[in-house]
């Protein structure tokens, strides 16, 4: 039997739990189960009821909740021997006073980011010392309402343009992210940049490749990851891609739109359900346009 929490997948057994806490039904009915289909959004605590109760999880998101946060993500690169710009991790502002004294004015410019925020709303781009100190700033006024975290990163040439993978089962499709504003800093949709899924073939096929191993180490299969190229490490040939984010959510416009990513996620769930030699029973007519919760 397969159990869907996933508004848009319907399976043999189906249950919504947006909104709330897993109760003794779900824990019953994830026990019951062959495999359970959870959705983007689900809480740590029912994937945790999830993975502790049925053998088959999709999507694996371990490594979103053993690594969370941006600061998590930072440490997954380091732990998996990713390529990444460098980077320095901070729990708190005071762990920040008590060893972020190497940071001088050589190093920059900075990348600030905040612990949490989606489209580049808690980035931002450091030029000296005083902009760092504004922006340990307002992570102190953050601390006080209990977000706290953040980390800082060279800036890598190019800036303007990152690649964006999109990890959706066993398919991987990468596109760019262009910022043509040259006063704008950060490449999401939200602040302007524009969609480009032809150009360089060969440095999208580099980050295809990374991701692949990436994902093949930490089982991640639901997820978009962000690259940058700097434009000095050799030629445009030669310059490899460095992991910059994990976004477990992730927008659908580079894939096509939501229809068409809820028809690929649908796809690769039922191929997973294939390899694990189970199938579900359900109607013909596609759920795909369904919004998720």
């Amino acid at each position: 039997m397969i159990l869907s929490f996933h508004p848009c997948y319907e399976a043999d057994s189906n249950i919504l739990c947006a909104g709330r806490d897993p109760d003794e039904k779900d824990l019953a009915a994830i026990r019951a189960a062959d495999a359970v289909i959870l959705p983007q959004g689900c809480r740590e605590a029912l994937y945790l009821l999830a993975r502790q109760n049925c053998s088959y999880v999709f999507p694996d998101y371990d490594a979103r909740f053993q690594y969370p946060g941006k600061t998590g993500q930072a440490r997954l690169f380091q732990a998996l021997g990713a390529p990444h710009p460098r980077t320095w991790i901070f729990d708190d502002t005071k762990q920040f006073q008590r060893s972020g004294a190497g940071i001088t004015e050589t190093v920059f410019p900075l990348v600030f980011k905040l612990d949490w925020g989606g489209e580049g709303d808690t980035v931002f781009l450091l030029q000296s010392k005083s902009e760092l100190a504004r922006a340990l700033s307002k992570a102190t006024t953050y601390e006080q309402s209990g977000q706290r975290g953040f980390v800082l990163q060279t800036c890598v040439a190019d800036s303007n343009r990152t690649l964006r993978v999109a990890v959706i089962g066993q398919t991987l499709i990468a596109y760019w992210r262009i910022q043509d504003n040259p006063g704008v800093f950060g490449t999401s949709l939200a602040k302007g940049a524009r969609i480009d899924t032809e150009s360089d073939p060969n440095l999208r096929q580099k980050a295809l490749d990374l991701t692949h191993g990436f994902c093949q180490r930490s089982r991640i299969n639901l997820a978009g990851f962000d690259f940058i190229f700097d434009r000095f490490g050799g030629t445009k040939n030669d310059r490899q891609p460095l992991f910059l984010e994990i976004n477990y959510f992730f927008g659908r416009s580079g894939l096509g739109g939501s229809a068409r990513f809820y028809t690929m996620l649908q796809a690769e769930i039922d191929n997973w359900l294939v390899g694990l030699g189970l199938a579900v029973n359900r109607p013909s007519a596609s759920t795909a346009n369904k919004e998720m919760q």
